[in-house]
């Protein structure tokens, strides 16, 4: 791996845990796909950090339990506006 891959695995990291952030969110902030996001934390990190891979995952693991709640909100969300 190149080395800027391997710093860009670590930022995109970092920020998931700090801001418990949604693969979604993490990849509008660095202007990279969700699939980018998606491979740099299921394959590449746990080859460069495996203690942080693990932190990336519970904090992803959280957000994939709650997202039927987030889903639901959005989903309000639009119907109030066409209200209006």
């Amino acid at each position: 791996m190149e080395g800027c891959i391997e710093e860009r695995v670590v930022e995109v990291a970092d920020y998931i845990v700090e801001h418990k952030a949604t693969v979604r969110e993490t990849a509008k902030v660095f202007k990279i796909s969700k699939s980018t996001v998606h491979k740099d934390i299921t394959e590449r990190l746990p080859r460069v950090n495996a203690g942080l891979a693990e932190a990336v995952r519970n904090v992803l693991d959280v957000n994939k339990s709650e997202r039927h709640i987030r889903g639901g909100l959005a989903t309000r969300e639009k119907y109030r506006h066409r209200e209006n």
